[in-house]
């Protein structure tokens, strides 16, 4: 578990094959020797192909020092609505390098 911002997120995990393709929100971590840094957040109905097959991924491995590695919030009964209020508050208190919303 990390938690990132008021949020306890499963992971990191260095491989996408533990992600279920369940609504979320998942959040791509630099995990580098002393910290860890958040590059992007984003939400989905099916986190694990959003994460798989997304458009930023080349942003992510140019903001990246250390190991890229992602973390999920599972968001069950949790509609698009509430998954990107989620996403904004922590992108707002973290301003990761990928994304804008």
């Amino acid at each position: 578990m990390i938690t990132i911002g008021r949020y306890s997120f499963e992971g990191p995990y260095a491989s996408t094959s533990v992600l279920e393709d369940k609504a979320g929100v998942y959040a791509i971590i630099d995990t580098r020797t002393t910290e860890n840094i958040l590059v992007d957040v984003g939400e989905s109905a099916s986190v694990k192909s959003r994460v798989e097959n997304h458009d930023r991924s080349d942003c992510w491995s140019r903001n990246r020092l250390g190991t890229l590695k992602v973390a999920v919030l599972y968001t069950p009964g949790v509609q698009q609505e509430g998954r990107m209020r989620i996403e904004q508050e922590i992108r707002e208190q973290y301003n990761p390098a990928c994304g804008v919303r």
